[in-house]
């Protein structure tokens, strides 16, 4: 496996830790993540979305997925840019969010 893809899959079980307070579904099942980035460097960029604009929650989760993905042994720098385009919708949840959300 590349490290390249190592790195990835490192980040992408840390993400799958941060939870929305307010829902028992992790941010990247609930499809908040829309980007990751690693550059040659090991430095972060992770572009994500909230399930609602005015989330009373998100400093905490961006500053939890900040946090969780720099513990990652080799990472240096994390970015993490909080985007609204295009808006989540209930379409990007993972099979087992809906699952766990009871929409399937």
């Amino acid at each position: 496996m590349s490290d390249l893809l190592n790195m990835e899959t490192k980040i992408v079980n840390m993400l799958k830790t941060v939870y929305d307070p307010e829902i028992p579904v992790n941010v990247y099942d609930l499809g908040l993540i829309y980007e990751v980035d690693v550059d040659d460097s090991n430095n972060v960029t992770i572009t994500m979305t909230l399930t609602a604009p005015n989330c009373p929650a998100a400093d905490f989760i961006l500053e939890d997925v900040r946090y969780k993905v720099e513990s990652i042994q080799g990472v240096n720098n994390v970015i993490v840019n909080l985007t609204f385009e295009p808006e989540w919708n209930r379409d990007m949840l993972s099979e087992e969010a809906k699952l766990e959300l009871g929409f399937l």
